[in-house]
């Protein structure tokens, strides 16, 4: 790995790890959102704590992380899938183990959604497809985000995606799928998905599920 190389790929890694949710919880509520709703600092559960606005600015700003720097590594590496794959992998791996909150990140869909958009944009329709197809079937993000982890590497494979990006699809599925292992036992348990702290900041309504 070249000197270029090894700098982009520690620039995606930093740039995943940016705590987005944490710092719009901060600066709008004046609180840590690892403390409320499900105790994940991710979009939905800044929605559900924080309030639309915040959500969907997290959202947005997850994203980001992701195709910017992929973005960046496709313009630098026209030609070198496998560079694009590892500045994939290591934005998500930065989001969900950030450094900036000791590697407690968020469950990792946005950021990969972000990273899919610069890298497979096609496949990832289909997964799209799939996420409000979970939801709408389910009720449950975390069901949608599941079926777009699942959904992704299968419409890559289909596409003929070159093999460092089908290996990405794959890899960014199965962290995704990882996160969700809480929600998926207890959904098959029959145990409702709780929260991680049952007391809201004040003024704040109590969330009903993890994410």
């Amino acid at each position: 790995m070249n000197s270029a190389v090894a700098a982009l790929a520690a620039t995606c890694y930093v740039s995943g790890g940016v705590p987005s949710g944490y710092l719009i919880a901060k600066r709008f509520r004046h609180i840590d959102i690892r403390e409320h709703g499900s105790g994940n600092p991710g979009a939905a559960n800044v929605y559900r704590v924080v309030g639309p606005a915040a959500g969907a600015a997290t959202l947005a700003i997850d994203a980001l992380k992701g195709f910017a720097p992929v973005l960046c590594a496709r313009l630098v590496f026209p030609h070198e899938h496998s560079v694009w794959a590892l500045c994939g992998v290591l934005a998500i791996v930065g989001h969900i183990w950030t450094v900036f909150l000791v590697f407690r990140g968020g469950k990792g869909v946005a950021t990969s959604a972000g990273v899919f958009a610069a890298l497979l944009p096609v496949p990832l329709f289909g997964a799209i497809a799939a996420f409000l197809l979970g939801l709408k079937l389910s009720g449950h993000i975390f069901i949608g985000s599941v079926a777009a982890a699942l959904a992704l590497p299968a419409a890559a494979w289909a596409l003929g995606a070159p093999k460092p990006l089908l290996w990405l699809a794959s890899a960014a599925a199965a962290m995704v799928i990882v996160r969700h292992v809480s929600n998926i036992v207890c959904l098959v348990r029959g145990v409702p998905l709780s929260v991680r702290k049952p007391a809201p900041a004040p003024g704040l309504e109590k969330t009903s599920e993890t994410q």
